[in-house]
């Protein structure tokens, strides 16, 4: 039975949020979180035409006769899995009219633009075959943490595996990871799916989540780079549903109403983004090392966030978490686009277990969501055989 499963990570910005609009440099990791997409072919002895999705997270299931997909989207028909295309404006209304057709509770019309990227990914990259597609995921939509991406990225992983762009050996169990060339259209490939669920996304939290690590960023250029030091963050959900593109409106009007001290502001973030890097990728031979090292980026968090709330975008629940971390002297800071979302809160390496409990414990009593996780670790990756994640 032809199976794949694909993992791919969620993402945080560790700096430079907000700042990078206006030309600073940002930094971005992976986090060892990551949502999972199994797939799986019908035999012929299943006699079933159909193409299911199931989202485990949601509890919904979807599945569409292979013919009225066939009927929808004909010119799909051409599998171009080595040429990534966008979804024409026509195409995208054809698929619109068919999730348009699915049941779809009111409370989570937000997956729709998931299951639209889905169908045209499918179509595009495998034909009209009838399978069974699995979705499930460590995070939490929706907070800023790359879960549409990470959705994107795992379903284009996932669909390639089965085709010649992708050289993978199908008889080995374990997780493998994709060469260069396949991943750069692993990430390609997310980027379509990522257009359909956005309209207008950078490509930063795609190829994060494709290349895993870390990834410093400025005026469009990426920088892949690997981090010599294993960081852990606590990560706060506060479960505050936020505007970006309020929020990023907002800091743009401040500038143009303060431009001179806004001008240092996104300096000054530009320099902790820079600093942050190099103390990332120098290497680090010893315990001592790691804990200066994680002394210097709890510093830099810490005047991140400053920086952050002269730009506008903090909130009355990030403070709280702040508030709440400072008790037990620990540093953190909101990640992505602010006003809600998530805070993440550095965990040095010798820090107690219990204290670490006690911070959970009083967060949680807020009604936050609390979610360790290593930084900068693998990117997308796949495995053959039956699944069982």
């Amino acid at each position: 039975m032809e199976e794949v499963q694909a993992r791919a990570p969620g993402k945080i910005i560790l700096s430079g949020e907000h700042a990078v609009v206006h030309g600073s440099t940002a930094v971005a990791s992976s986090i060892s979180l990551y949502t999972y997409v199994s797939l799986r072919f019908s035999t012929p002895s299943d006699n079933q035409d159909l193409l299911k999705l199931q989202l485990k997270d949601p509890a919904l299931e979807f599945s569409w006769p292979i013919t009225r997909i066939q009927q929808v989207l004909p010119e799909s028909a051409a599998v171009l899995s080595s040429t990534p295309a966008s979804c024409s404006v026509e195409c995208a209304k054809s698929i619109a009219a068919l999730v348009e057709e699915l049941d779809i509770p009111e409370a989570k019309i937000g997956i729709a633009s998931g299951i639209s990227a889905f169908l045209w990914l499918y179509s595009s990259i495998q034909g009209f075959k009838p399978a069974t597609v699995v979705v499930s995921s460590e995070l939490p939509l929706g907070s800023g943490l790359g879960s549409s991406a990470a959705f994107c990225v795992a379903m284009a992983a996932a669909l390639l595996a089965f085709t010649d762009s992708a050289s993978l050996d199908v008889n080995q169990q374990d997780w493998q990871f994709f060469g260069e060339k396949e991943l750069e259209l692993v990430n390609r490939w997310a980027f379509e799916g990522e257009k359909i669920i956005h309209g207008k996304p950078s490509g930063i939290d795609n190829t994060v989540s494709s290349y895993g690590n870390i990834i410093s960023f400025k005026s469009g250029n990426l920088t892949h780079m690997k981090s010599n030091v294993p960081l852990k963050m606590l990560i706060t959900n506060t479960k505050v549903g936020r505007n970006t593109k309020a929020l990023v409106a907002g800091v743009s009007e401040r500038m143009l109403r303060h431009p001179d001290a806004m001008a240092f502001v996104f300096s000054a973030v530009d320099s902790i983004s820079k600093e942050l890097t190099s103390i990332l990728k120098s290497p680090t031979p010893d315990e001592l090392s790691v804990t200066e090292k994680e002394e210097k980026i709890e510093e830099l968090m810490e005047m991140n966030q400053g920086l952050l709330q002269c730009m506008g975008v903090s909130h009355a629940t990030i403070e709280t978490v702040l508030r709440t971390t400072l008790k037990y002297k620990l540093a953190s800071k909101l990640t992505g686009a602010g006003g809600g979302g998530c805070v993440l809160t550095l965990l040095p390496t010798l820090l107690s277990g219990t204290i670490i409990d006690k911070v959970i414990t009083e967060l949680e009593s807020c009604g936050f969501q609390c979610i360790i996780a290593e930084i900068g670790g693998t990117g997308v990756e796949v495995k053959f055989g039956n699944s069982s994640s």
